[in-house]
């Protein structure tokens, strides 16, 4: 469902964003200092270099790592791996008895080794967001969120581009046997409202569109799921860059708050066509608010600091990755995240192999946080040993 995540983009909006048991909670970056009950920690050693399977202890952070915590969001979503290894390694971790650092630990050593994916990318991340709502629009809640149009028909796109196989986008259905490009934002906002599921001030629905999923409060208490329902097919065109160039915010003050107040205070037509220039457009259903996390592209919910959204044309759900991403590009962002993540959800602009958007859970501090994520990143993704084919390193 992408948060469904288009996930998110939050970080500089140049980029994204998708009921079990409830996820373990949202992790913080490991402070430098050790506890009195952690072990020492070795200096970090180099990054491996690319193509080559090497033991889990010789990641940079490792040592760092809650490995408790990172086997409880494995046990909970390995599920979604299709291949017999993975099953494997996953009906291992879930007859585990209670977790403990040391039990944890030993179990992920066993039982993967890491290869270091070719290239550097970029790390950002993403949240479900909450905001108020109201029933009837007013000056402020002028913006009308709304339903999947019944002509909106999802086909293969290679039907428009033969080198696009297999991937789903949104076309309209004019109801004469053909099909045509769907409208982009301008002309869907400008198009006329049957009926809004309910109506919010303009960049709380830009942003909510963006994460692909949140939580409404109307005026008398209630409280609604907003569910991704789909997008009308056009690419997502982030808003940091034209607002950096135009001078309107600083190069490196391009965070989602910044850019979420900056819209908020110039509400009206010059928000208006900041937001136009992205053309992708969101569509929603509302559900009741379970105070669950919201189901990624796996159909699993989200846990918190361990779901990763991915491009599908280089990573199957279910993976297990190891997460090295440092040097922010934002002001006020964590140094580093360093940590174990699992491929469960998708976002329209999480293109490459060397891409990731972090879910980093629901309301306020969760959007501080992921608003501030852009760091450089490499990838190692985790093979089952008995996926190698011989003695793992």
């Amino acid at each position: 469902m992408q948060l469904r995540a288009v996930g998110a983009l939050l970080a500089a909006l140049s980029l994204a964003a998708c009921a079990t048991t409830k996820p373990a909670p949202r992790l913080q970056p490991q402070p430098p200092a050790h506890r009195p009950d952690e072990r020492p920690r070795p200096p970090e050693p180099a990054p491996e270099p690319a193509g080559r399977f090497v033991a889990l202890s010789t990641l940079r952070g490792w040592e760092a790592e809650d490995h408790a915590a990172a086997l409880a969001a494995f046990r909970e979503t390995c599920g979604a791996a299709k291949d017999a290894a993975m099953a494997l390694a996953c009906r291992g971790a879930r007859a585990i008895g209670p977790l403990d650092r040391e039990r944890s630990e030993r179990f992920f050593e066993a039982n993967f080794s890491a290869e270091r994916i070719s290239g550097e990318g970029v790390l950002t991340a993403y949240f479900s967001p909450e905001y108020p709502a109201r029933r009837k629009p007013s000056e402020a809640f002028s913006a009308p969120m709304r339903a999947r149009p019944a002509d909106l028909k999802m086909v293969d796109a290679a039907t428009l581009d033969p080198g696009q196989p297999g991937r789903q986008t949104a076309m309209r259905d004019r109801g004469d046997g053909t099909l045509a490009a769907y409208p982009d934002r301008a002309a869907i906002e400008a198009s006329p409202l049957d009926k809004a599921l309910a109506w919010m001030r303009p960049e709380d629905l830009f942003f909510l569109q963006i994460q692909g999923s949140g939580v409404l409060t109307f005026e008398d208490g209630a409280r609604k799921k907003a569910v991704y329902a789909g997008n009308n097919g056009w690419p997502f065109v982030g808003i940091a860059n034209p607002l950096r160039d135009k001078g309107l915010l600083a190069r490196d003050n391009t965070s989602g708050e910044a850019i979420r107040a900056w819209l908020a205070g110039h509400r009206g037509p010059d928000a208006q066509a900041i937001m136009r220039l992205n053309p992708r457009y969101a569509f929603f259903s509302l559900a009741p608010d379970d105070g669950r996390q919201p189901v990624g592209s796996a159909n699993l919910p989200l846990p918190p600091g361990r779901s990763l959204a991915v491009d599908p044309a280089f990573h199957a759900m279910g993976e297990l990755l190891w997460v090295d991403a440092s040097s922010p590009m934002l002001q006020g962002a964590f140094p580093d995240y360093r940590r174990l993540a699992m491929t469960l959800d998708t976002g329209g602009a999480i293109k490459g192999e060397v891409r990731a958007d972090l879910y980093l859970g629901v309301g306020a501090a969760a959007g501080a946080e992921a608003g501030r994520v852009r760091h450089a990143l490499r990838l190692y993704r985790l093979a089952p040993r008995g996926s190698l084919g011989d003695s793992p390193p």
